[in-house]
């Protein structure tokens, strides 16, 4: 349960909701979350505004009510989290969404901020995109599978060694499903 104040939950759905503060802030919590080792889609830290700020831009582009949305957690008016829910247009797959990109700053981590997201994007998933499934990958050796298997998530496969961070250092890939939602 959150300490400390309460999670006000911000989702944006379309390029023009998100404004350049807002970018900022999601691109400062990604540079923090991956150079403390989270895994966000930046494997290599240290990384900066030079590398983030191109994806987070082309991940506020491709925002779409239908296609693509941001959650946004914030404690106190700062950006404490988000997550990316985003589905396939393609109608033979287009009942299911994938979850990416969730990560929480390390300023507010063990609030349970984390796990309401979670909870959240089922909700946003079920109710406003008629979705029927969520999948995610989690990177292996990291504890995640853990923490979404906590929340409902079930493990439906891995890909051993997909990810390699170093020589001798390979890592899984874990699929992980929600499904009814």
């Amino acid at each position: 349960m959150l300490r400390n104040g309460l999670v006000e939950f911000r989702q944006i759905s379309h390029p023009s909701e998100i404004s350049a503060r807002q970018t900022r802030e999601l691109v400062e919590c990604w540079i923090t979350v991956a150079n403390t080792g989270g895994a966000v889609g930046f494997a290599f830290p240290p990384v900066g505004p030079e590398q983030v700020t191109p994806v987070a831009e082309r991940l506020v582009a491709d925002l779409g009510p239908q296609r693509s949305r941001l959650l946004l957690a914030v404690v106190d008016g700062a950006l404490a989290g988000w997550l990316n829910l985003s589905r396939h247009v393609d109608p033979l797959v287009a009942h299911w969404g994938t979850v990416n990109r969730v990560q929480t700053h390390p300023d507010y981590r063990g609030r349970g901020i984390g796990a309401a997201m979670m909870h959240r994007v089922r909700q946003i998933g079920r109710d406003e995109m008629r979705l029927e499934q969520l999948r995610l990958c989690a990177r292996g050796g990291a504890g995640l599978e853990d923490f979404y298997a906590r929340l409902g998530w079930k493990e439906i496969g891995r890909w051993p060694g997909a990810l390699r961070f170093g020589a001798g250092d390979d890592r899984d890939e874990i699929l992980m499903i929600l499904a009814p939602l």
